[in-house]
């Protein structure tokens, strides 16, 4: 019965394009999250009309598909950022996804599980920071699901199995780092780009990594994600693995797709020309034969 409902939302998604369309993560409750009684609830956007989010527990993956003549045969799932107490929706997600469509990509703004808010607990900073960490393997559990439910379902959206990413804002850039550090081969992402992202205490690159294409501002405020940024392209290229680091002198955090007169701003086009390099190296790569069921 799930599944026949999960292909009826696959079914919409790919019938209606233009309209982006919503789907569960998990077949039923989120694994971790069972007895939580909190109730999702928007909080105010900074732009367009995608309100942000707090209290997640029910995450949802929301398809965006590109014109089929745009289509490139290639994914992102984008992850919002906010702490890990709430979701920067309309900003990191919705925005992002748009653009995504326009150089041809499929997009999939992932919602997250984030620690409970509004309740008395929560002014308490110490058990806040507590509900942070708690919650942050299931926001992991969340971006690893997100890139199988894409790779499973990728002949249902016109993707290629092989060249699905993840990219994340701020604590959506921690997760797309876990990401490219933590993973099997079904929720293995192709390439990683965490944008101003923060980053687990310990970094032991797989010999499987995927590509990595990081950004920030050398004046971000919040500090971390200059040193995690860092940290991330030397573990990387320590492990012989292709990265990419972009350090601008201004930005702060949180510019996202901004347009303020600032060099940060042209991060869009360096990622364009990332991903097309990307696209060049595949194309002259030897051909590896399709794995058998043993090996997937």
């Amino acid at each position: 019965m799930k599944r026949a409902m999960l292909a009826c939302f696959l079914l919409g998604a790919t019938a209606f394009a233009a309209e982006p369309t919503v789907i569960p993560l998990w077949p039923g409750v989120a694994p971790g999250s069972e007895g939580w009684s909190q109730t999702e609830e928007p909080l105010p956007s900074e732009r367009g009309s995608t309100p942000n989010l707090r209290n997640v527990t029910h995450p949802t993956l929301t398809v965006y598909l590109p014109e089929p003549g745009k289509a490139r045969g290639t994914a992102m799932v984008v992850c919002p950022g906010g702490g890990f107490t709430d979701l920067v929706m309309a900003k990191e997600g919705t925005t992002v996804a748009h653009w995504l469509n326009s150089l041809g990509i499929a997009a999939f703004v992932l919602k997250y599980r984030v620690a409970r808010t509004g309740d008395e607990e929560a002014k308490d900073p110490v058990k806040m920071q507590a509900r942070r960490q708690a919650v942050i393997p299931l926001a992991i559990a969340d971006a690893q699901q997100a890139i199988r439910v894409v790779r499973g379902h990728a002949s249902d959206w016109g993707i290629a199995r092989d060249r699905i990413g993840i990219m994340g804002f701020s604590a959506g850039g921690y997760l797309a780092n876990a990401v490219a550090l933590q993973h099997d081969a079904e929720s293995r992402p192709d390439f990683a780009a965490p944008i101003y992202g923060g980053a687990p205490p310990n970094v032991n690159v797989p010999k499987d990594a995927p590509p990595i294409f990081l950004v920030l501002a050398n004046d971000d405020e919040k500090v971390e994600p200059v040193n995690n940024s860092v940290r991330i392209y030397s573990a990387w290229r320590q492990a012989g693995i292709s990265a990419e680091l972009h350090v601008y002198a201004r930005g702060g955090h949180g510019f996202a797709l901004r347009r303020n007169g600032l060099p940060v701003n042209s991060w869009t086009d360096r990622f364009r020309d990332w991903l097309g390099d990307l696209d060049r190296a595949r194309a002259v790569a030897p051909s590896k034969p399709a794995a058998g069921p043993a090996e997937r």
